[in-house]
């Protein structure tokens, strides 16, 4: 019997800040979609959160941008321009807000279309690095020592919360709760800046993290699967500046990676449980990159963070991970799409309410 091919709606772009992350990622997935099992039809979301079809796979961009007004549609929710069928399958590669943190899969979700990744509860968690850290500590991982607050708490007693952070000791990384990439993150070396740089990462978001900074090594793990997921061995990011930031990632270049990372035996294996506790402890399903601190003083493993999307160019820390482990970069992209089907006929046949049989609500 013939395979049917199926549509897959490749959605990228996005309001964060990530947008041009998202942009290059989902490019490269076009490249590498098997076409075979596959028919592609990309959909950007423009910074002003516009919805666009692109026809033509990518034609429509200029200068990594998207149109701001589309003159088709996706769904019939305005009246005008051209409608189009929902895909079988989506695949999320919006970094950041709206893609990442589960709401434009959380409406997937309600729509039962299937969408690669987790779902909603596990990517919001996920992206929120207060709320991951607190499931964490409570499942007995180790985390780097931090201080959390809200805006409104900040605006109240600032000086306390700043004495909190300096009792962690110097230096210090000042963190939005909810951006990737390593967007609005500020190392503070002297007090004295401390405040300011809090301030700044509340543009950002209206919760902020304060961790102790620490002289580590930077490691990195691919998960791709669901409950007895795929593993890779760790990497590392070979750090050029003071810090894996945004411009080092995206912009400068400077810092490569160690693909496996040179490690110790146990060490590494540490760090793999790690990363399978870390993932399953948030739900995590389809994909993830857990990001850890190797303290080069005492050797002690904290876990940092988790990308639940992603970079995914052919040449990003998450895909070389996983061809590492022998798993080439076409068939990850199929994998994905896989489960994202098996994981949507599991949860479509659960219950959707209770009936209770009663008739009290005709009279």
């Amino acid at each position: 019997m013939e395979r049917k091919t199926l549509t897959v709606g490749l959605l990228f772009g996005g309001e964060s800040p990530e947008h041009e992350v998202s942009i290059v990622s989902a490019k490269s997935i076009a490249r590498h979609l098997d076409r075979d099992r596959f028919q592609l039809v990309p959909i950007g979301v423009a910074r002003n959160g516009v919805w666009a079809v692109l026809g033509d796979p990518f034609a429509r961009l200029a200068d990594g941008e998207l149109p701001t007004k589309s003159d088709c549609q996706f769904l019939p929710l305005e009246r005008g321009g051209e409608q189009f069928g929902l895909p079988d399958v989506f695949f999320n590669m919006i970094h950041g807000a709206g893609g990442e943190d589960g709401q434009i899969p959380g409406y997937l979700e309600m729509l039962k279309v299937p969408c690669t990744g987790a779902g909603r509860l596990a990517l919001a968690a996920a992206m929120d690095k207060w709320i991951a850290k607190s499931i964490w500590e409570s499942a007995g991982l180790p985390v780097t020592p931090y201080r959390a607050i809200s805006e409104e708490a900040w605006n109240l007693d600032l000086r306390g919360f700043i004495g909190q952070c300096l009792e962690l000791g110097l230096p210090l990384f000042v963190k939005p709760a909810n951006t990737g990439s390593s967007v609005g993150i500020e190392k503070v070396k002297d007090a004295a800046r401390l405040q300011q740089a809090i301030n700044d990462a509340f543009r950002y978001d209206r919760r902020v993290l304060v961790e102790r900074g620490i002289d580590a090594r930077e490691i990195e793990v691919a998960v791709l699967g669901g409950y007895d997921p795929i593993v890779s061995a760790p990497g590392e990011v070979l750090v050029a500046g003071e810090f894996y930031d945004f411009a080092d990632k995206y912009v400068d270049g400077k810092s490569s990676t160690q693909v496996p990372a040179d490690l110790d035996h146990v060490t590494a294996q540490t760090i793999k449980d790690m990363t399978r506790r870390a993932f399953l402890s948030l739900d995590g399903y389809g994909l993830a990159r857990v990001d850890f601190f190797l303290d080069r003083k005492t050797g002690d493993i904290y876990l940092n963070e988790i990308n639940t999307i992603p970079g995914f160019t052919s040449i990003s820390m998450f895909p070389k991970l996983l061809e590492s482990a022998g798993l080439p970069y076409k068939e990850q992209i199929a994998m994905l799409i896989d489960l994202a089907i098996s994981r949507h006929k599991q949860t479509a046949g659960k219950l959707a309410g209770y009936r209770s049989g009663s008739e009290w609500f005709k009279s």
